[in-house]
């Protein structure tokens, strides 16, 4: 990148649940300074990984795979308390009797999968096989117990859906343990805000802003998802605010819990340690 005036990449989740984060920033931002790439989670996690991407959101398990690469904006997250309503599990029998089961994943989320791992086997004590398939519900389902889809894909087979019993994973995390889930936060690699401290704080404060008003003014964002992807007014005011775009202590806590039993559990090397970005400190060195 050369120096005079390079663009930050910045990667964006081709789903609707990040939406109210990137909605008005567009607008909010000089299109000279940002480039935006967008994918799905996994490919966005491994672009960020590569240093193909320098700030984004990413699943919160590829933080927990690179935190010592990453420091994370406060203030910007996809979490929820309870219901996300876009992370569902849907099978046949109670989730105490398949936990033992067949379970098939989609192959776009690795925070979702793990989640999923996590209650199967820490909070129902199952040892599930598991295997992964594009996200198509009845193929997915035909020969086993349970099928995870996330983002727009479970919206809209939860819609369609009259014969599966289903599992959203942010009640069943909140049900076990009482905390917050957070599926996605906003990492920013460690070089990018070495290199760009100015850049970084001016588009933080962009994210913020797009956020606080796509809250107050919901309306065109909610009109663009009915006609991309379906759905009455009504549901999509709920799934927005039933989302929470914020990112503080109590999402912070719910997130060191995750990734303390992702450790446990095997799926870390490590327990990921949550470093958070501060506009005080925007010209720091991190070690």
């Amino acid at each position: 990148m050369s120096t005079h005036n390079p663009k930050i990449r910045i990667g964006r989740i081709n789903y609707t649940n990040v939406w109210p984060i990137y909605y008005y920033f567009p607008e909010l931002i000089d299109s000279n300074d940002v480039e935006i790439i967008e994918q799905v989670p996994s490919s966005l996690n491994r672009a960020m990984a590569a240093g193909e991407i320098d700030m984004g959101p990413i699943s919160s398990f590829a933080y927990g795979q690179s935190f010592e690469d990453y420091v994370l904006f406060p203030d910007l997250s996809v979490s929820a308390y309870g219901e996300v309503n876009s992370i569902l599990l849907f099978h046949q029998k109670p989730l105490r009797e398949i936990a033992n089961g067949r379970i098939v994943l989609p192959t776009t989320s690795a925070s979702s999968v793990n989640l999923l791992k996590i209650i199967l086997e820490k909070f129902y004590h199952g040892k599930p096989t598991y295997e992964f398939a594009a996200p198509n519900l009845d193929a997915m389902i035909k020969d086993a117990d349970g099928a995870l889809l996330i983002g727009d894909d479970a919206i809209k087979e939860n819609w369609r859906n009259t014969k599966y019993m289903v599992s959203d994973l942010g009640q069943e995390w909140a049900k076990w343990t009482g905390k917050w889930m957070s599926f996605a936060v906003w990492a920013i690699r460690k070089e990018t805000i070495r290199q760009y401290p100015e850049q970084v704080a001016k588009i933080f404060a962009a994210f913020v802003q797009s956020k606080q008003q796509a809250h107050r003014k919901p309306d065109d964002m909610i009109k663009e998802a009915q006609v991309k992807v379906g759905g009455s007014e009504a549901y999509w005011h709920h799934y927005f605010n039933t989302l929470c775009y914020d990112f503080g202590p109590e999402q912070w806590e719910g997130l060191q819990t995750y990734y303390n039993f992702c450790f446990e559990l095997g799926f870390l090397p490590k327990a990921a340690k949550i470093d958070i970005w501060s506009e005080k400190e925007k010209t720091r060195v991190t070690e």
